[in-house]
């Protein structure tokens, strides 16, 4: 049993080689539930284990420098392939931070942002069980295309019309990612492929669907065709009037569903770390059989997880469904999903840190076009994306790989000082 309950490590919260109790269990008694008196040796967790867990520095100034040298580095880095391509890197970067932050630019950062975090706390909820749902990207599509076909179908007065396609738009991806999980825990077959191949209907079922004799109506004009447009009842207001009153005035409208993802993210750090659900959730990610022993059912916290995280994928489309388009086109905003992949793990699977790599990504996107003004190929803020992602990741394990050699040498250095100090008393008793 001890071999088995081995792996488990839920964020250093617990030693290794104890079982992890469950949450308002008694402590056994004996001498296993009493607390250590020396130093517990810091244990070590796989590379993969701990960039999918967010793990990192556990030091205050470890915690904030780690993450300032990477975005160094990679901003290094960034001017070196800025240089190779013939531009002057200064001259380009200023560029971008002058288009950057002109009131427009800012409007579209803020709402890039806004799906872009939804999408990576989608992606985060798996992460922190060890499950990669690959498949976000298929869970919000379908989630906006059949939540914008029912919306407008539908005309019901306000709230109602909003909460009817948000709710539906919640269930759709829920309902989609719980194929995967389910089977996962029936025929073993991984999360990846399973939802790789999800990605893959969703698309050829949409595009089915997505059709005048169907879901859709062709656009007079054109070659597009989309969903019935969501009645005025239906739509979510900008947030202009709101920033206005507090002196902040924008020449673009917010997303009026912008409060949706700060409250999202919200409740994901507040279920990860203070709920039981939570708890089981990264104890069953550590190793499912400790935490079968431990009376958590494993199977079925993979097909929670894999719900929770559909669920939250469905809310990705709406900000823009309820707030800018009113419908689900040829042109709905696509691949929001990977993005949200590389967002977080950049963002460490921390509702703090994917806010600020939402942001930072969303400022990316928006200043490319204003680099072909300076004769700099756009598609370079791909490779940018990449290089801060690579080096953000590499930066953090080597700092949590140094500090943990720290606290070996910490540990070696007082064991010994206590076997010195106990041979010295038996010396002097003699």
């Amino acid at each position: 049993m001890s071999d088995e309950r081995k792996d488990l490590d839920p964020a250093g919260e617990e030693p290794a080689g104890v079982p992890a109790p469950r949450k308002g269990d008694a402590p056994e008694p004996g001498p296993s539930a009493a607390k250590p008196s020396g130093p517990v040796e810091p244990e070590t967790v796989p590379s993969w284990k701990a960039m999918l867990r967010g793990l990192g520095p556990r030091g205050l100034g470890l915690k904030i420098g780690a993450p300032v040298l990477a975005l160094l580095i990679s901003l290094g880095i960034t001017m070196i392939l800025l240089r190779i391509t013939g531009a002057d890197p200064v001259s380009s970067i200023q560029s971008m931070v002058d288009y950057g932050t002109t009131d427009n630019s800012i409007v579209d950062i803020i709402n890039r942002a806004a799906r872009y975090y939804l999408s990576a706390v989608a992606v985060a909820i798996g992460f922190r069980m060890a499950l990669l749902n690959i498949g976000v990207d298929g869970q919000y599509r379908m989630a906006a295309f059949l939540a914008a076909a029912l919306g407008g179908a539908v005309a019901l007065p306000a709230p109602f019309g909003q909460m009817l396609t948000i709710i539906a738009a919640m269930v759709v991806g829920g309902l989609w990612a719980a194929i995967a999980g389910v089977l996962k825990v029936t025929r073993g077959v991984s999360e990846v492929l399973s939802t790789i191949m999800l990605n893959a209907i969703a698309t050829g079922l949409i595009a089915y669907l997505l059709n005048d004799k169907r879901l859709a109506e062709a656009r007079p004009g054109s070659n597009n065709v989309a969903t019935a447009k969501i009645p005025e009842s239906g739509r979510v207001g900008g947030l202009n009037g709101f920033l206005s009153s507090i002196g902040i005035d924008l020449p673009g409208d917010v997303y009026g569903l912008l409060p949706l993802a700060i409250l999202v993210g919200v409740v994901f750090w507040i279920v990860i770390n203070h709920t039981r659900f939570g708890f089981d959730l990264k104890v069953s990610g550590l190793s499912p059989s400790a935490a079968q022993a431990s009376g958590v059912n494993a199977r079925r916290m993979i097909v929670y997880t894999m719900v929770a995280s559909g669920v939250v994928a469905g809310l990705i489309g709406m900000p823009e469904l309820l707030g800018a388009s009113y419908e689900y086109s040829l042109n709905f905003p696509p691949g929001l999903g990977f993005t949200g992949i590389t967002v977080a793990l950049l963002g460490r699977n921390h509702p703090a840190g994917i806010a600020l790599a939402a942001l930072l990504f969303a400022f990316l996107d928006q200043t490319s076009d204003i680099l072909q003004e300076v004769d700099v190929p756009k598609e370079i803020v791909g490779v940018m994306q990449g290089v801060v992602v690579l080096t953000v990741v590499i930066v953090y394990e080597l700092v949590r790989r140094w500090e943990i050699r720290l606290q070996q040498r910490a540990v070696a250095a007082e064991l010994a000082t206590g076997h010195d100090l106990a041979r010295e008393a038996a010396g002097s008793a003699s």
